[in-house]
């Protein structure tokens, strides 16, 4: 079990060369371990609180240098952590910052855990645990939508919000209790009245939360996009289109793609993983079969497919087993190669697959790209319209809890409309506060926030 009572310390940015690197020491030896380590440059005396300092990291043990530094020390409560804090602003090298943390170490720190930094932040009442997660979020972001609703997340928009719900519910729940011990006077008549519909604006509200968490969940965990199709029909150039640079080999060689290629775009803020996949064709060759039979498996489990034919050919039996396999998946049927003359009319599209309009291309010159990424779009937001508030839930687990929340507060609703006792509503509405809790960690157990800050990087 980690305890609060000792000193951690980690590498804070990713390994490899780079002009910084940052070691961060949070808990009560912090202070005395920078007295001991490190020799400011023109500095005397004790070190400010929250002021940066240049100077030298020394080796207690050898009186050698170390590496040249800034260093700043932040005292609790006012830190990330909560705690004592130091960061070592070190020199970017492996190496170096391995060095360094050595002798922090020796000197009585331990390696934290990865998320244990932030762990603390929440168990110090700097975040909370709605908060603690958007950080990792915010660092694993990949498109800018992403990044602001993360932010917003960590600034506490949907904790305020959640917060304010809370603070009905228990005006709700006081109303419910006083008519419990004081039925003679009826005061559930007088000034709790309205409770049914104080409980309906309430269940308003965080149903209107729950909607946007298919809007959080694509700008959180993005999509997955497979091209498909027969060889040949263009699939590695619309990949590179699509990316804006040559990544996939082009050649009019049938079988040149033999594993996926997978890289992530920016659709209107929702990150697309795009998949290059080999041809789809009949072949005796056992890389290629092997291959193909990988297509599949991927197409399977891809969000939306791309399911792309040759419009200067004639529609081949490869083309319609694409799409017989694709019939009640996601599919955007993309016609290539417009800028050559058609051999395909728009009658053999509409059997081809019957309610889905065509999209015709042309990857070599960018013609229709634009429109097939609106179509993703689409697709992927089933033609609803995003909302610009900040408020927006990403997280499963905030998911669950707001749905058993709202199941409790429709119970106690039902319990208030038919008069029963109002014990039963009290008793729904303090469920319901219990799962809002949840969010906010506030009824956590302890192996529930190990599996939450295990996801963490160290040093975060």
């Amino acid at each position: 079990m980690l305890t609060r009572e000792d000193t951690i310390a980690a590498i804070a940015t990713p390994y490899g060369v780079g002009g910084i690197g940052i070691i961060r020491v949070s808990g009560p030896y912090s202070e005395k371990i920078c007295q001991a380590l490190f020799k400011p440059a023109s500095a005397s005396g004790p070190l400010k609180n929250r002021y940066l300092y240049h100077g030298d990291i020394i080796s207690p043990e050898t009186g050698t240098i170390i590496d040249e530094v800034l260093i700043a020390v932040m005292k609790g409560p006012h830190s990330y952590t909560g705690e004592d804090t130091l960061e070592i602003y070190c020199h970017g090298g492996f190496l170096v910052l391995r060095a360094v943390l050595s002798e922090v170490i020796k000197l009585g720190a331990r390696l934290a855990e990865p998320g244990e930094f932030t762990r603390r932040a929440y168990l110090n009442d700097r975040l909370d645990l709605s908060q603690a997660e958007a950080v990792t979020d915010l660092i694993t972001a990949r498109t800018d939508r992403g990044r602001a609703l993360a932010l917003a997340g960590l600034k506490g928009t949907l904790s305020k919000e959640l917060q304010s719900i809370r603070s009905v519910l228990i005006d709700i729940l006081a109303c419910l209790e006083s008519s419990i011990d004081f039925t003679e006077e009826d005061i559930s008549s007088v000034s709790c009245r309205n409770l049914s519909e104080d409980v309906d604006n309430v269940l308003a509200r965080i149903n209107a939360i729950l909607s946007t968490y298919k809007e959080g969940k694509l700008f959180r965990d993005g999509l997955d996009v497979v091209i498909t199709g027969k060889p040949n029909v263009g699939k590695s150039s619309l990949m590179n289109r699509l990316l804006g640079e040559k990544r996939a080999i082009v050649t009019p060689i049938p079988g040149t793609t033999r594993d996926f290629i997978e890289e992530t775009i920016n659709i209107q803020g929702i990150p697309v993983k795009i998949t290059d996949t080999a041809g789809v064709r009949n072949s005796t060759e056992t890389i290629e079969k092997e291959g193909i039979a990988f297509v599949w498996e991927k197409v399977m489990a891809a969000d939306i497919v791309i399911i792309l034919i040759d419009g200067s050919t004639c529609l081949g039996e490869e083309d319609v087993e694409v799409v017989d396999r694709n019939k009640e998946r996601k599919t955007v049927l993309v016609v290539n190669k417009s800028d050559l003359p058609p051999r395909i009319t728009d009658a053999e599209l509409a059997d081809l697959m019957p309610g889905v309009k065509p999209l015709r291309i042309s990857a070599k010159y960018g013609s229709g790209i634009s429109e097939l990424r609106e179509r993703i779009f689409s697709l992927a937001s089933d033609d609803e319209r995003f909302t610009e508030s900040d408020v927006v839930l990403t997280n499963l687990r905030h998911k669950i809890s707001l749905e058993k929340s709202a199941e409790a507060l429709t119970a106690a609703k039902d319990n208030i409309s038919l008069g029963s006792s109002p014990e039963l509503s009290a008793f729904d509405i303090r469920d319901a506060l219990h799962y809002l809790g949840d969010i906010a960690g506030e009824t956590m157990s302890e192996d529930v926030l190990d599996r939450i800050f295990s996801n963490f990087c160290i040093g975060k």
